[in-house]
């Protein structure tokens, strides 16, 4: 099979069966430009990125097969028509921007529904358990200060 760049791939009805099913029958799923292997814009590689951070299965759509009717249902389902976009059970997260301020707000784990995610919270809740009432530790209270 040889690759046509000129060819729409998916027709508009196989597009939205495409896209329906993906968001119904994947825990987390991507549309992005390319694969996860090869990205075909920076936005999808990020976000690529940033969720196999987190979870090492998850459904990603190449939507260059027909970017166009791509863009349409996507849009009926979230709104937007840009791309990358992530979903989560179902459920509208965002694109590449929306995902790296859940990373750097410690809340895309949980928001990906990543195995891993309960236990760092539990962590946090030790740590912050055993910490001093001044925000240290109890072990601080054995060092000589030079104060």
């Amino acid at each position: 099979m040889t690759f046509d760049p000129m060819s729409e791939g998916l027709d508009d009805d196989e597009v939205q069966e495409t896209v329906d099913a993906a968001i119904e029958n994947n825990d987390v799923v991507l549309f992005m430009k390319g694969t996860p292997v090869m990205p075909q814009c920076g936005y999808s590689k990020r976000a690529v990125g940033l969720i196999s951070q987190y979870r090492e299965d998850f459904e990603a759509v190449d939507t260059l097969q027909n970017l166009g009717a791509f863009r349409e249902a996507l849009n009926e389902h979230s709104g937007w028509e840009t791309i990358p976009q992530t979903y989560v059970d179902g459920e509208f997260v965002g694109g590449s921007d929306v995902l790296a301020q859940l990373d750097e707000e410690g809340d895309l784990a949980e928001t990906l529904n990543a195995d891993d995610a309960d236990a760092d919270a539990d962590e946090t809740e030790e740590a912050d358990a055993t910490a001093a009432p001044d925000g240290g530790s109890d072990e601080d209270e054995d060092l000589d200060a030079p104060f």
